[in-house]
C-alpha cells in the first residue's frame, strides 16, 4: 500500500503558514492548529497537511519512534470541548493530536463518530470514524477524508484524534485482506 510522504510534498499554505510564524504568531496560536487539523477543519488536503508537519518541525523534534508516524510534542498543551493534548502526530496521509487518556468512547460521542468495523489489521482495540460530507471532500474519486478516534495498544494511555485522507484502494485492499482472514 502506498504511503503518503508530507516532508516531500510542496504546498502554498506552507508559505503562507511559515509567513505567518515569521510575523510573530504565538506557538500557541500554531499549536492550536493542530488541534482544529485533528477535527478536520479545514478538510484535509496535502497542502494543509505539509503546511501543518512544516510548522511542526520549527516547535520540536519528531518522535519517530513508532516507525510509521512523527511524534511532536508540543511547548504547551492545547485542547477543545474537555480534551487535552500536548502531542501531534502525522502518519501515513493523517494528521492528528494523540488526546490524554482512553477517550474514544467520549471523543465519538463528542464529534459524532460511529464505531469502525475494522480493527486496521489488529493495531486498533477501539475505533470510531466519520467521513466528512461530500462537499468537503477534496478528492473524492480518489479517496475519503474523515475523522477518527482510535485507541491502541500502542498508544497506552492517549488517543488518536485524527483527520485522515484513505485512498480508495487503500480502503479496498483493507477490505479485501479482513475478507479473507474472516470470512
Amino acid at each position: 500500500m502506498p504511503t503518503l510522504h508530507l516532508r516531500h510534498l510542496p504546498g502554498a499554505l506552507a508559505l503562507c503558514l511559515a509567513g505567518v510564524l515569521a510575523h510573530g504568531a504565538a506557538a500557541a496560536d500554531v499549536s492550536q492548529r493542530f488541534y482544529d487539523a485533528a477535527l478536520c477543519q479545514p478538510p484535509y488536503t496535502t497542502a494543509s497537511a505539509t503546511a501543518l508537519y512544516e510548522a511542526a518541525e520549527k516547535l520540536a523534534k519528531p518522535d519517530m519512534s513508532m516507525l510509521t508516524a512523527a511524534v511532536y510534542a508540543l511547548p504547551k498543551p492545547i485542547g477543545r470541548d474537555g480534551f487535552d493534548s500536548n502531542e501531534v502526530i502525522f502518519a501515513g496521509s493523517s494528521v492528528g493530536v494523540l488526546v490524554q487518556g482512553e477517550q474514544a468512547d467520549a471523543l465519538a460521542a463528542r464529534y459524532k463518530l460511529q464505531r469502525e468495523s475494522s480493527t486496521l489489521l489488529g493495531t486498533s482495540t477501539k475505533g470510531y470514524s466519520r467521513a466528512l460530507p461530500d462537499a468537503q471532500q477534496p478528492l473524492p474519486d480518489a479517496g475519503t477524508v474523515s475523522i477518527v478516534a482510535r485507541e491502541s495498544r500502542g498508544l497506552p494511555g492517549k488517543t488518536l484524534l485524527a483527520c485522515e485522507f484513505v485512498s480508495n484502494a487503500d480502503r479496498d485492499a483493507l477490505k479485501a485482506y479482513e475478507k479473507s482472514v474472516n470470512p
